[in-house]
Parts: C-alpha cells; sequence; structure tokens
C-alpha cells in the first residue's frame, strides 16, 4: 500500500554558501507513515555551487522527482507555491546606522516640507484665523489656541494611521506602510523567480542544442 506526502513549499530560504538544501527546510512535510517523514525531511534537494551565484530557485517538479526517485511508491500531493526561492550569503546583512540615520533625516524634513507646502497650496492660515473669527468674533493674526492642537492632531493621526509608536503597536492590524512592503518583497520574490527561471531554462536548451 502506497503512502501519501503532504507536501508545501516554503516561499523562501537562506543558506550559507557551498551549503546543501534539504526537503525539511524547502518545504513542510506531512505524511501518516513517521519514518518516511524523517527519511525524506533529510533528502537533498541541492548542493550549491559557487557558478550558482547567490541566489537558487528549486521547482516542485525538481523535488517530485527527487521524492519519487528516493522512495518510489510514495504519493505526493502539493500545495501552495511552485517554487522556493534559495538566498545564499555568509551572514544576514545588518543594517547600516548611517544609512539608517540619513534616511530617517531624510523623510523626517521630507514629510515636513510636504506637509508645509500643502498648508500653503490651500491657505490653511488663512482659514484657521477665519474659522477662530467666526468662533470667537475677533480676527486673530496668530489663533495658536486652534493652530497647536491642530498640530497635535496631525501628530497624532499620523501615529494611527502607521499603528506604530517606535517599537510598540497599537493593535494587532498591520499598518499600509507594512502592508505595502510585503507586496513589494512579494514582488521582488516573483521577479526573481520568473527570471531565475528563465535563466535555467536557457541553460537547459542550450544542452539539448
Amino acid at each position: 500500500m502506497s503512502s501519501t506526502l503532504y507536501l508545501r513549499l516554503r516561499k523562501r530560504i537562506g543558506i550559507k554558501p557551498n551549503n546543501m538544501v534539504t526537503l525539511g527546510s524547502a518545504a513542510r512535510l506531512f505524511a501518516a507513515d513517521t519514518e518516511l517523514e524523517q527519511r525524506l525531511h533529510s533528502l537533498v534537494l541541492h548542493r550549491h555551487r559557487p557558478e550558482d551565484g547567490n541566489r537558487v530557485v528549486i521547482d516542485m517538479l525538481q523535488i517530485v522527482k527527487a521524492i519519487r526517485e528516493a522512495a518510489p511508491g510514495v504519493v505526493v500531493e502539493t500545495f501552495g507555491d511552485p517554487q522556493v526561492l534559495v538566498i545564499v550569503a555568509d551572514t544576514p546583512p545588518k543594517p547600516r546606522i548611517a544609512v539608517l540615520i540619513a534616511a530617517w533625516l531624510l523623510l523626517f524634513f521630507g514629510a515636513g516640507l510636504a506637509i508645509m507646502n500643502f498648508h500653503t497650496d490651500v491657505s490653511m492660515k488663512e482659514v484657521h484665523q477665519r474659522i477662530t473669527e467666526l468662533v470667537t468674533g475677533e480676527k486673530s493674526e496668530h489663533p495658536l489656541w486652534f493652530q497647536i492642537p491642530y498640530s497635535l492632531g496631525i501628530g497624532i493621526g499620523m501615529l494611527v494611521f502607521f499603528n506604530h509608536l517606535f517599537r510598540k503597536r497599537m493593535n494587532e492590524e498591520p499598518n499600509p506602510l507594512e502592508v505595502e512592503l510585503f507586496m513589494y518583497e512579494e514582488s521582488v520574490n516573483d521577479y526573481v523567480i520568473a527570471e531565475e527561471m528563465r535563466i535555467k531554462n536557457e541553460r537547459g536548451e542550450r544542452k539539448n542544442s
């Protein structure tokens, strides 16, 4: 009686140069036969070589072929993504403090200038003066009692919008910046996988010709 192996590939994994990618590191496995599951967990899918570069794509068909060779009677049920992206690096990249500070200052002053330019475009000063005159009956050049709470409200609104106060989250919902970063990372992964698969296919066509 044949055993069934359920397989879900991970989207992205990392290894060190000249190391190997095993089935257990590239995918999540489940099989009723625990001995089979443990044996296939250490199945080698790819051994990194210097000519592979720092990115390798392992395709589902390559994985199924390796499983069938190691355990011919196994029925493979696959779920999720059809490829896994392998990033090869000695150590994870460390954030560069100088670049981080420069980017933070650029974003801080850039956002401040953007808000000030917007207020100038819509004549916000005159609007505040007019609202103050309507509420108090007196015209004031600098209605600070209105402008100061308004300025504080902008900052509080940004905190609520981005759902972060330094490293502390206000609730479990992702903020718009996290969603955009997630979509950007997904797009980069899709592009890298498509590009690596194209290169792999071209190499295969050259070998066959």
